[in-house]
């Protein structure tokens, strides 16, 4: 498959002289890294082996939270930042974040959710978000809880806390924040890989400047052409496939979460719900005419590329789904789509997963090489001015730096202003026509079908008539993009097989490699 003329430009663009900064990775941390540094002034290149958000940073909860189960575990500090970040992303990206109701029930005879506890805890939760959560905690007494949702069980139910954290599009905040990196200067390019790098010296660097550079390989999956990048600082944010990369010194511990989509008419849930099964919190979360019900928190030890909803983990989200809404008797016939992704936590072998620190990790093992790991959605832009802080820092100690770097803005400055945003990024997906798909081909670096159909839009996860609307979607971008009816053939192909988890690889690569359990899965619809 050949590319487009952008991105072959912005192929070119990596291989200029030297970047001040290559980033490994397109998900949430790296968007948010490249976009810092390049409204600093630094050159930046960023290459993702798969398309951007493609794991798991289009994969979560969609919450931006403080989180409510960290405070019982005493990790207040980290409740703080995220509490204060979830906020700061209300502001700089409006269209992506919006205030959400949480109702979480207590029942008597549970020991690990005491109401009165959880009295305490919320009004501690706003006391961390400097005192301005986005709305007032409150608690509900029995009739009250019932009255806001009726279907929730009510045996021994003996009331409720009631609190604010956000909603986001998690996909759509990667991409977002992307654009404002382009924006801003950096270079970006999907299915592109990281290959390997090693230290050169510079021939006839003058003193005192830095007289080393990564000199990197990437790949490029559409043709099979391999590039040289040379940078002085790399970072490594891949996420659950970090400790995979040379050079990395990452160690993780790989969790799973899945998700289920149901409609809206068979959960009711006018706010967030609260599931809980013994310390383990689930939520019923409102999605339009949909509801999302989630998530899952195991081990994991296969392919970072190949994570599914497989029949035991949807078995499990019901059972306690139909513990709280007994009246829904749900099925797996009620399950519109799924989603896996995974959580690259920091090491610890120790513990349950759920008790596993969400905090995150910047390490710098080789000079100039970075480790920027663990983390969440919520606190990228945090992990991203920390991370551009420090390589800043590097760069002004070697006397390589830009000769003027601007402060951090990313607190203050909007992604994008509205005129970019309205009816293209959104918590909902987009109305389904041609217009959309356009842009998304033109500015939004959309390669294959299913990147439209589910990072970009939803749509694959929204409708039932998914399969139907792709059939539509290939024929508009094949005038487009130009695909040949071979081509389009490919694509409709390829994302059955995605949805279908089954292994799909690189069309302009089928003859060229061997078969490699690399390739991209999505969740079966």
């Amino acid at each position: 498959m050949k590319g487009s003329p952008a991105r072959a430009a912005s192929l070119q663009a990596l291989q200029q002289p030297s970047l001040d900064l290559l980033i490994i990775g397109g998900g949430i941390v790296g968007s948010g890294i490249a976009r810092d540094a390049a409204m600093r002034g630094l050159q930046v290149g960023v290459v993702e082996q798969h398309d951007f958000a493609f794991g798991t940073s289009s994969r979560s909860s969609r919450l931006l939270h403080g989180g409510l189960r960290y405070l019982a575990q005493g990790r207040v500090g980290l409740v703080h930042e995220a509490s204060v970040e979830k906020k700061i992303i209300h502001h700089i990206a409006p269209h992506l974040a919006e205030p959400l109701p949480f109702v979480f029930p207590t029942y008597r005879g549970n020991k690990d959710w005491r109401l009165w506890q959880l009295q305490i805890g919320v009004k501690i939760y706003d006391l961390l978000c400097g005192g301005r959560n986005l709305g007032k905690s409150t608690w509900l007494n029995t009739d009250e809880v019932m009255c806001k949702v009726p279907i929730l069980k009510t045996n021994d139910l003996n009331g409720a806390v009631r609190y604010f954290d956000g909603f986001t599009n998690d996909a759509r905040l990667t991409l977002d924040t992307l654009r404002s990196a382009a924006r801003a200067g950096a270079t970006l390019v999907n299915y592109c890989r990281f290959q390997q790098a090693t230290r050169i010296q510079v021939q006839n660097a003058p003193p005192p400047a830095e007289a080393q550079l990564w000199d990197c390989e990437v790949e490029d999956r559409l043709t099979g052409k391999r590039l040289r990048v040379k940078a002085r600082h790399v970072v490594n944010a891949t996420g659950p496939w970090a400790d995979g990369v040379p050079h990395s010194q990452v160690k993780l511990r790989v969790t799973k979460g899945i998700h289920l989509v149901t409609e809206r008419s068979r959960v009711e849930v006018p706010e967030t719900v609260v599931l809980t099964e013994g310390k383990r919190i689930l939520f019923a979360i409102p999605w339009g005419t949909r509801t999302i019900l989630g998530t899952t928190d195991t081990d994991y030890h296969g392919s970072a590329d190949a994570v599914t909803a497989d029949a035991a983990d949807i078995a499990y989200v019901l059972s306690i789904a139909n513990q709280f809404f007994p009246k829904a008797k749900l099925t797996s016939a009620d399950v519109i789509s799924t989603w896996a992704g995974l959580r690259p936590l920091l090491a610890d072998p120790n513990g349950k997963p759920s008790d596993i620190s969400r905090s995150h990790e910047i390490k710098s093992p080789e000079p100039g090489w970075w480790d920027v790991t663990g983390g969440k959605l919520t606190t990228y832009r945090l992990m991203a001015e920390q991370a551009v802080d420090r390589i800043v820092k590097s760069l002004r100690q070697s006397n390589a730096s830009p000769p003027s770097v601007a402060p951090c803005r990313t607190a203050e400055e909007l992604l994008l202003p509205a005129s970019e945003t309205q009816n293209i990024s959104g918590l909902l997906p987009p109305e389904f026509c041609r217009r959309v798909v356009e842009h998304y081909c033109a500015n939004e670096w959309a390669v294959h079908l299913d990147d439209v159909m589910v990072r970009r839009t939803s749509w694959h996860y929204y409708h039932r008539d998914a399969a139907m609307k792709a059939d539509h979607v290939a024929h508009w971008m094949a005038e487009i993009l130009g695909w040949t009816n071979e081509q389009t053939g490919v694509e409709l192909q390829r994302y059955r097989t995605v949805a279908g988890c089954q292994p799909a690889e690189e069309p302009s690569s089928l003859a060229a490699r061997p078969p490699q359990n690399d390739q991209p899965h999505l969740p079966v619809v």
